[in-house]
């Protein structure tokens, strides 16, 4: 099994959902939805911020945030079902599938992972359908958004599966400019150094640490890497992207 995080938006990944719904291996999706969300808010007259790299989402924008995300998930679980993998699109609060709690006052509502029901995603796996997951979760007073990086880590440390992160660079380079100079495999330990040391910087921070989260969640390893056609097979062969693994497994860096 792996879980898979994407993008939000269909526009230009509906080569990558092909790929998905082809693959022969059980499959759990997380969405994120930042693009679509923005647009919705914008419409609407809202302002949209950030902090710390998180958007802050006042309890009046939630419900917009809830819908715009829902809908998006329900988008990806047509297009996999359309290409032959029924799926299933779940919000993070039905049968309470993503518990959270509130992170920072200043935030609004935005969550931090607590716990994932993985007796959901069993169920729906165990009936060939692939579960597509929604950020949204279960806080102790209502629905949270939570960043996608964080619902997959969860997700993919509570099952103790595998995680892959489809973004829009090669994996972790020593170059930022070189494409070539992308590191095949990575430990925690290593990865920690390189952001210490500045090797690793800019918009690769959060996406490593996302990764570094999900090991702590549990998930044996995490690969950072391009979503693109192929991408899928290409990076289990280990010829693109990052792989992350634990800091025990240093020796085979």
């Amino acid at each position: 099994m792996l879980v898979i995080k994407i993008g939000g938006s269909l526009d230009g990944a509906e080569i990558l959902v092909r790929d998905l719904a082809h693959h022969d291996g059980e499959l759990v999706l997380v969405h994120g939805g930042g693009p679509r969300i923005a647009a919705a808010l914008e419409r609407m007259g809202f302002e949209t911020r950030f902090k710390d790299g998180l958007r802050v989402t006042p309890p009046e924008q939630m419900e917009v945030v809830e819908q715009v995300l829902t809908h998006v998930g329900k988008e990806l679980a047509h297009s996999l079902s359309r290409h032959g993998r029924p799926a299933v699109g779940l919000s993070g609060r039905d049968a309470r599938l993503l518990a959270a709690e509130l992170q920072d006052p200043e935030l609004g509502r935005v969550g931090r992972m607590t716990s994932v029901n993985t007796s959901i995603l069993f169920a729906l796996l165990n009936r060939h359908l692939t579960p597509v997951v929604s950020p949204i979760a279960v806080g102790a007073d209502g629905p949270l958004n939570v960043n996608a990086d964080e619902v997959a880590a969860a997700v993919a440390g509570c099952l103790g599966e595998p995680l892959v992160y489809f973004t829009d660079v090669p994996g972790v380079l020593t170059d930022p400019d070189d494409p070539e100079s992308r590191l095949p495999l990575l430990s925690g330990d290593q990865a920690e150094a390189m952001i210490a040391n500045g090797t690793i910087s800019g918009g690769m921070i959060p996406k490593v640490r996302a990764a570094l989260l999900a090991l702590e969640f549990g998930a044996p390893w995490v690969v950072i890497a391009p979503g693109e056609a192929g991408g899928l097979q290409r990076l289990l062969a280990g010829k693109m992207g990052t792989r992350i693994v634990p800091a025990k497994n240093d020796r085979e860096v």
